[in-house]
């Protein structure tokens, strides 16, 4: 099979490009999973669609065709509660990366926590080194998710040609779809809240417009250097969304920083002890990521007792 009929649409420039269809892209993105194409044609693709950028329909036939081909991890059958679904893709550069702390608090109210990803660039340290410092190593294929733990799972355990795509990026040096594409991916096989994060503004009405396309329960929110975790200095505007609707739960932080939080180092075994101190009460939790821990276990416990379709401001703590 050949995805050239369908370069040839999103390779005609910025101008000239056209959108495919969901159902198109779907197609496109399965053919691309199950290697199916050549290394040119991956390449082409993923130029293409870096110039072009992706539509809403397109990004949600592209988790059409995902979702119907990755390995789901589940809960154990008598667990009612949601799973929360933390996709880690950065990494550290500048601050620490404290997605293990906000997994570990998700963890510490009982809800079973899966962290996903793997590096894209070797110059960040990763979540997986911190969650490894932790003594928090990679899930067995055949593992169950259980409340009150966290899990890791590596892309390539959950679909090794999610990872093909991302690793394009060490070749071309440009991001692809695969690099949202994880970041809006359902990999747990039951009730689950995603946690979302974007990097750049452009990115924010793509994604929202997703999420509400495909009714994924979500937060989303401006990620601490594109990770699913609130920056520890300054609280960012936060979004829930549930059947389709979207509502602002957090305003963003306004005015000048009067006091910044004490943060460790950005190697892992620095970042580590320190997440330690925070969970022993040594060290207060960051309030911007105290408040994404309250959004996102009241939106669990929407998402497992509202019977109603629609999420409202007074469901959530404001």
């Amino acid at each position: 099979m050949s995805i050239s009929q369908y370069i040839k649409e999103i390779g005609r420039g910025k101008d000239g490009a056209r959108a495919l269809s969901r159902e198109q892209a779907a197609d496109l993105m399965g053919q691309l999973l199950e290697g199916q194409v050549t290394d040119l044609e991956v390449g082409a693709f993923c130029l293409a669609m870096r110039i072009k950028g992706e539509t809403p329909d397109e990004m949600a036939g592209f988790l059409d065709a995902t979702h119907a081909r990755l390995h789901r991890l589940r809960q154990a059958a008598h667990v009612s509660a949601p799973a929360v679904v933390l996709p880690s893709y950065n990494g550290a550069r500048k601050l620490p990366v404290l997605t293990p702390l906000l997994a570990l608090l998700l963890a510490r109210e009982g809800l079973a926590v899966l962290v996903h990803g793997c590096e894209t660039e070797n110059a960040r340290i990763s979540a997986q080194k911190v969650l490894s410092a932790l003594d928090i190593h990679a899930l067995d294929a055949t593992n169950e998710l259980t409340p009150g733990s966290v899990h890791f799972s590596p892309t390539e355990s959950l679909h090794p040609g999610l990872k093909r795509l991302l690793d394009v990026r060490r070749v071309v040096g440009l991001r692809n779809p695969a690099h949202s594409l994880v970041k809006l991916m359902m990999p747990v096989a039951g009730p689950a809240v995603l946690v979302s994060s974007y990097t750049h503004p452009e990115y924010l009405h793509a994604m929202t417009a997703t999420l509400a396309m495909t009714h994924a329960p979500a937060l989303l929110l401006r990620g601490t250097e594109g990770e699913p975790v609130a920056d520890a200095r300054r609280t960012p505007a936060m979004d829930a969304f549930l059947n389709g609707q979207v509502t602002r739960v957090e305003a963003p932080q306004s005015g000048s920083l009067t006091q910044l939080p004490d943060l460790p180092g950005t190697a892992p075994a620095e970042t580590a002890a320190w997440i330690r101190q925070v969970l022993a009460g040594d060290v207060p939790v960051p309030s911007p990521i105290a408040r994404q821990v309250s959004h996102i276990t009241a939106l669990a416990r929407t998402l497992t007792t509202s019977s109603s379709p629609h999420l409202t401001d007074t469901q959530l703590p404001a």
